[in-house]
């Protein structure tokens, strides 16, 4: 009998095994009860949601010609005048 390719292996779940300082462990565990979530879960929330931000921070744009100058004529044309927007970014926060 062959031995699973990598494929096979990575339908079915991975342990993952690290260590933890004490401290950072019971921040951990007090976030996750506070969140509802089991330890596994809230760390593995929190790993998948640093991994989304560490690629989307390194993510290269690629475009043509055309695209490359309609991206920079939309970056250099002023904004238009917000009415709106002035206003309430003149207003006083409510917290003030």
């Amino acid at each position: 009998m062959a031995a699973p390719d990598r494929t096979q292996k990575r339908q079915r779940s991975e342990v993952v095994n690290m260590r933890i300082e004490p401290n950072q462990l019971d921040l951990i565990d007090t976030a996750a009860n506070l969140c509802g979530k089991s330890r596994s879960a809230f760390m593995l929330d929190a790993a998948y949601r640093a991994a989304q931000e560490a690629m989307l921070d390194r993510r290269l744009f690629c475009l043509s010609d055309e695209q490359w100058e309609a991206f920079n004529k939309a970056i250099d044309t002023p904004p238009t005048k917000n009415e709106t927007l002035t206003q309430l970014l003149a207003a006083q926060a409510p917290w003030e």
